[in-house]
């Protein structure tokens, strides 16, 4: 069996659970994203997202709840947060370290600690494990995590949003953003406005959105086309 180093937490070889070898055999799911429902009513306020298209991977993952101590010595700290899914084997799944997106959490580790590089999860029972470089693992049936999904931005999508961005006199302000994957392509940003005594009806990029009311908080509107809806 491989251990966790150091002389001061030798003793934590003998609460080691096992070895383990993490598995990378999952793959999330594209889903496409349209809102809000064409022919609905919606409102936003100035910032919120009115229109949106494209797609993301709705990846598995855990929401640990808060901060898990592993072992009477603790060698390693599950942070509060939520790890993305990479494999699976069994009952039992295994996570990612590093999620670097807002609420994503991480191992911290005991100084002398073998550094970690991945987190075990059982199905159907309350435990959670933290998997060092060696495969050594260590375990806590007294954690509190759920089983849940994370939206995440495919490398390969293509998203378009329309953002309000209030209103001067009669005149609304939309701001139009394009991503790609996790980056927005600046060259593909814009800033528009339309006079509303010209029409309810405006339009940007094949969006199309019918204007209830609009104040320089909020607005109520009716989409009547998203950006790629057929035509």
């Amino acid at each position: 069996m491989n251990r966790i180093t150091g002389t001061s937490i030798i003793a934590l070889s003998a609460a080691l659970a096992g070895c383990a070898s993490p598995v990378y055999n999952y793959s999330p799911p594209v889903t496409q994203i349209s809102f809000p429902k064409t022919g609905a009513e919606s409102s936003a306020y100035v910032g919120d997202t009115l229109v949106s298209q494209g797609s993301f991977m709705e990846h598995d993952a855990i929401l640990v709840e808060s901060d898990i101590d592993l072992g009477l010595l603790k060698p390693y700290t599950i942070t509060k947060g939520t790890f993305l899914k990479f494999g699976e084997s069994g009952n039992i799944s295994y996570y990612a370290l590093n999620n670097p997106f807002e609420g994503g959490g991480t191992i911290q580790k005991a100084a002398l600690a073998d550094p970690p590089k991945a987190i075990q999860a059982y199905k159907g029972e309350n435990k959670i494990c933290g998997i060092s470089i060696f495969n050594a693992f260590i375990c806590s049936t007294e954690a509190h995590y759920i089983f849940t999904k994370r939206p995440i931005a495919s490398p390969n999508s293509f998203q378009q949003s329309l953002i309000y961005s209030g209103k001067v006199g009669n005149r609304i302000k939309f701001g139009y953003r394009e991503f790609s994957g996790n980056t927005a392509r600046p060259a593909f940003n814009n800033d528009v406005d339309y006079d509303l005594n010209e029409s309810k009806i405006v339009g940007y990029k094949g969006a199309r959105i019918e204007v209830i009311e609009a104040t320089n908080e909020f607005i109520r509107y009716r989409l009547l086309a998203n950006f790629n809806t057929p035509k």
